[in-house]
C-alpha cells in the first residue's frame, strides 16, 4: 500500500507574489506599476479590485509570518516589487525601498522562514511601460541593474532565487490577449519579440545571481506550461502528448536548455521570428540550478485516427474550480515534470506554484449532512471555511507529483499557492487560492480546513 511519502528534506512552502499581498501602492516612494493603471480602468478586473490596499502585507507581514509558523511553514517564495527599488525602473534608487525588504527579509528569518524570492512577479514598473515595455529593448536595459542591485542588497540573507514568473502569462495575456496588465493585443511579431526580452532578462538575473549571490546561491526561471496530458497511457498517446507539448513549450524551455531557438520553431514564425543576437542567446542559455514550475491545470491529447495529435475537449461537467480557467486534472503534475526532463534535461524541479481558487466564505456549507440515525440538526460549520473541494483538489496533485518522485524525476519542493486570499489579477477579489481567508474590510485572518490538512502534511512529510 502507497502511504504517498516523500523524501526527507523535501521541501514544503507556500507562495505569494508582492502586488498581490503588500498593498501600499504609493507608500514609501513606491512606483506605479502597469497592475495599478491597468487595474483602474472600469471594467479590467471583476468588481473594479485594484492592488493598491490588497492583504496590507506591508505593513502586517511581521503577524503574517508568525501566522506561517504557527501553521507549521517553513519556506515562503516572495517576491520583491521592482518598482518600490527602482520607482521609474531605472535611474535613482529607493532607499525606503531596500529598507523595507530588509525588515522584511529579516521578520521572515526570525520566524524561522526560509525566504525565496522572485525578481519579477509581473508588476512592471509603469515608466518602462511608457517607454516601450515589454516589446522594446527598454526592459532589459533596465532589468540588468535592478537584478544586480537587488542581489547585492538582499543575497546575504536570500539563497534561493527564482527569476521571472510566468512569462507565458504576462506577456501571452498582457501583449497578446489584452486580458492582463497593461491590457494591449499587439501583433505577432511584437509578441515574439517580448518573449525574447524576457528571456533576456531571465537571462541577466542568472548573471546576477551567479555574481551577487554569493555561497550557495541557486537560480532558475518560473514556468507556466501548457501542459498536455495522454488520454489513456498506451505509449501512442504519450507520444501524442509529448509532441504538442513541445510545439507549445518550446519557445520558452528550449532556449534555457540550449541557448538557441529550435529551427521549427523559427520555421513557424516564419516573419514574426523574433530578433536576437549571440550575446543574448549566451545570456538566455546559462546554466540554471532548478525550473520552477507552476501547475495548475492540463488538456488532454490522443492519437487521432490518421496518428497525429488529438487535443480534446473538455465535457460539460467537468470538474472545475470557481476560477473558471482552471479545470481538474491532477495527472498534469506528473506530465509536465516527465515531458520537461526527457526534452530539455532539467537537472532539478520545484513546483513553483499549486492550488485552486474558489470562492470561499466562512459559512454554514451550502450542503448539510443527512445520515440516518444522526442528529436532524448537525453542528454547524461556527464560521469556519470548509474548503473540502481544495483539500481534494490538491491533495490529488501531490498524489501526481509524488508518482513522478517514485519515477525518478528530481523534484525537490513544493510550494502552495497560495498562503492568503489576495488581489487575483482580473479576478480582483473574488477568487480566492488562500489556505487563509482574509475579509478585505477588516483584514482579518482566519485560516481554512486546508491550511490545517496541508500543515499535517508538512508535519508528516507525506499526503494525508
Amino acid at each position: 500500500m502507497n502511504d504517498f511519502s516523500f523524501p526527507a528534506g523535501f521541501v514544503w512552502g507556500v507562495a505569494t507574489a508582492a502586488p498581490q499581498i503588500e498593498g501600499a501602492a504609493t507608500a514609501d516612494g513606491k512606483g506605479p506599476t502597469i497592475w495599478d493603471r491597468f487595474a483602474a480602468r472600469p471594467g479590467a478586473t471583476k468588481d473594479g479590485g485594484t492592488p493598491a490596499v490588497a492583504c496590507e502585507h506591508y505593513t502586517r507581514y511581521a503577524a503574517d509570518f508568525a501566522l506561517m509558523r504557527e501553521l507549521g511553514v517553513k519556506h515562503h517564495r516572495f517576491s520583491i516589487a521592482w518598482a518600490r527599488l527602482f520607482p521609474a525602473g531605472d535611474g535613482p534608487v529607493n532607499a525606503a525601498g531596500f529598507a523595507f525588504y530588509d525588515r522584511l527579509i529579516d521578520a521572515m528569518l526570525a520566524h524561522g522562514l526560509t525566504p525565496w524570492a522572485t525578481l519579477f512577479h509581473w508588476d512592471l514598473p509603469q515608466a518602462l511601460e511608457d517607454r516601450g515595455g515589454w516589446r522594446s529593448r527598454v526592459v532589459p536595459e533596465a532589468f540588468g541593474p535592478y537584478a544586480d542591485a537587488a542581489v547585492q542588497a538582499f543575497g546575504d540573507r536570500v539563497k534561493h532565487w527564482f527569476t521571472l514568473n510566468e512569462i507565458p502569462a504576462f506577456i501571452g495575456h498582457g501583449y497578446k490577449l489584452g486580458l492582463h496588465a497593461p491590457g494591449a493585443q499587439e501583433p505577432p511579431r511584437v509578441v515574439t519579440q517580448a518573449y525574447h526580452h524576457a528571456l533576456v532578462c531571465h537571462g541577466l538575473a542568472v548573471r546576477a545571481v551567479r555574481a551577487h549571490g554569493g555561497p550557495g546561491a541557486r537560480v532558475g526561471l518560473v514556468h507556466n506550461p501548457e501542459i498536455t496530458v495522454p488520454c489513456i497511457e498506451t505509449p501512442a498517446d504519450i507520444a501524442a502528448a509529448k509532441t504538442i507539448f513541445a510545439q507549445t513549450n518550446e519557445h520558452i524551455l528550449a532556449p534555457l536548455a540550449t541557448g538557441r531557438y529550435p529551427e521549427a520553431y523559427l520555421a513557424r514564425c516564419g516573419a514574426d521570428a523574433p530578433s536576437f543576437t549571440a550575446e543574448d542567446m549566451a545570456l538566455i542559455g546559462q546554466p540554471t540550478d532548478f525550473l520552477g514550475l507552476n501547475v495548475y491545470r492540463g488538456h488532454f491529447v490522443r492519437a487521432g485516427a490518421d496518428g497525429r495529435p488529438e487535443l480534446l475537449p473538455l465535457p460539460a461537467g467537468y470538474p472545475r474550480a470557481d476560477a473558471a480557467w482552471l479545470h481538474h486534472v491532477p495527472q498534469s503534475m506528473y506530465w509536465a515534470l516527465r515531458f520537461c526532463r526527457e526534452l530539455y534535461a532539467v537537472p532539478q524541479f520545484y513546483i513553483a506554484e499549486n492550488g485552486a481558487g474558489y470562492f470561499d466564505t466562512p459559512d454554514i456549507p451550502a450542503e448539510q449532512p443527512t445520515i440516518h440515525g444522526w442528529p436532524e440538526e448537525p453542528a454547524q460549520a461556527n464560521g469556519e471555511v470548509l474548503d473540502l473541494h481544495r483539500c481534494h483538489y490538491l491533495r490529488s496533485y501531490l498524489q501526481a507529483l509524488h508518482r513522478g518522485i517514485a519515477d525518478g524525476l528530481p523534484v525537490a519542493g513544493y510550494f502552495l499557492w497560495s498562503f492568503m486570499d489576495n488581489f487575483e489579477w482580473a479576478d480582483g477579489y473574488v477568487s480566492r487560492f488562500g489556505l487563509v481567508h482574509v475579509d478585505f474590510t477588516t483584514q482579518r485572518r482566519l485560516p481554512k480546513l486546508s491550511a490545517t490538512w496541508y500543515r499535517e502534511v508538512m508535519r508528516l512529510n507525506r499526503v494525508v
